[in-house]
């Protein structure tokens, strides 16, 4: 006799299809891979409704922090939040063991993020033990709501995250640069400041200058410091002028990486492609014929067509 289906067979869904499977390895039975299933299988009815109910869960858990730190909730309903807070502690910390005990590479989930996240889940309220302010980070928790991307199917939104993170790489040695050259303006500018207006006029010190030039070319302007010296108000309005035009930057660099992306140019000429016709760069990926004189495009990766052999000399 055929063995009875499992649950997700019912369904026709895999067991085991799942990316974790591969990356943390599934048991081969017993109550461990059932357990896995439940845990890390969200494409099983019982693993979508474990997932769901964690989501509960942890935005319950997040809210009481939340509420927790409201003093005239807590003076009222203080020990009621310790016992809900703890509760929530335990239930974490079974779960983090559970998802370490149904896995064959458990090391391998300890060291991934989520696995990092989990064991963040629980760790505050221990270490409160020792140090009190640590509670606060409890709401680190929040962070286990990105599996609501994976639960709930979203994979355009995954699509999208991670051609953010494409186009945030491509373009770090820009914004590195933009960010070293900002830094050279604010310490030139910061030391002008402190020439010009001096301890009198609350800049002190050169780093106390420099400070005040961050968060006015910032634009933020906290206002504990101000220029009191026509002089230094003249280069504060020239910094914060600057500012406008240098908040854009960063913006512009990443979009100008997104846009290439999507149109498979790259900004660094890498994998450009040349019309043999005519010579002109820059086609995109899917591109099939020249942009300027429409000749066919050598397709990518293919080998480049072998040249005519010159003709015989005469005799």
């Amino acid at each position: 006799m055929n063995p009875a289906p499992s649950p997700a067979e019912r369904f026709g869904l895999t067991e085991g299809a799942s990316p974790e499977a591969a990356s943390f390895g599934m048991p081969a039975s017993g109550w461990r891979r059932r357990l896995f299933v439940i845990i890390f299988e969200s494409d099983t009815p019982a693993g979508r409704h474990f997932d769901l109910a964690l989501l509960v869960v942890i935005l319950a858990s997040v809210f009481v922090v939340f509420l927790d730190s409201l003093q005239l909730v807590a003076a009222r309903y203080g020990p009621w939040l310790t016992v809900l807070e703890w509760t929530f502690t335990l239930l974490f910390t079974v779960e983090y063991v559970a998802r370490l005990a149904c896995v064959t590479r458990p090391a391998r989930y300890a060291r991934s993020f989520f696995g990092v996240v989990d064991l963040l889940a629980v760790l505050p309220t221990y270490l409160a033990f020792f140090a009190p302010g640590l509670g606060a980070f409890m709401d680190v928790r929040i962070l286990r709501l990105l599996r609501v991307f994976r639960i709930l199917k979203l994979t355009a939104f995954i699509q999208e995250y991670r051609a953010l993170g494409r186009a945030l790489r491509a373009s770090a040695r820009r914004i590195t640069v933009f960010l070293g050259t900002v830094l050279l303006v604010v310490v030139l500018l910061g030391t002008v400041m402190y020439v010009v207006e001096g301890p009198g006029n609350g800049y002190t010190s050169i780093p106390v200058s420099i400070y005040w030039a961050i968060t006015t070319i910032t634009t933020v302007g906290f206002g504990d410091i101000t220029p009191q010296t026509n002089l230094g108000r003249a280069v504060a309005s020239l910094i914060m002028l600057l500012g406008w035009g240098i908040l854009a930057v960063p913006a512009g660099i990443v979009t100008a990486e997104l846009a290439a992306e999507r149109l498979g140019t790259p900004l660094d000429g890498a994998g450009a492609r040349e019309c043999p016709g005519c010579g002109t760069a820059g086609h995109r990926a899917l591109a099939r014929f020249c942009q300027d004189c429409g000749a066919p495009l050598p397709v990518p990766g293919a080998a480049p067509p072998p040249s005519a052999a010159p003709p015989p000399p005469p005799r």
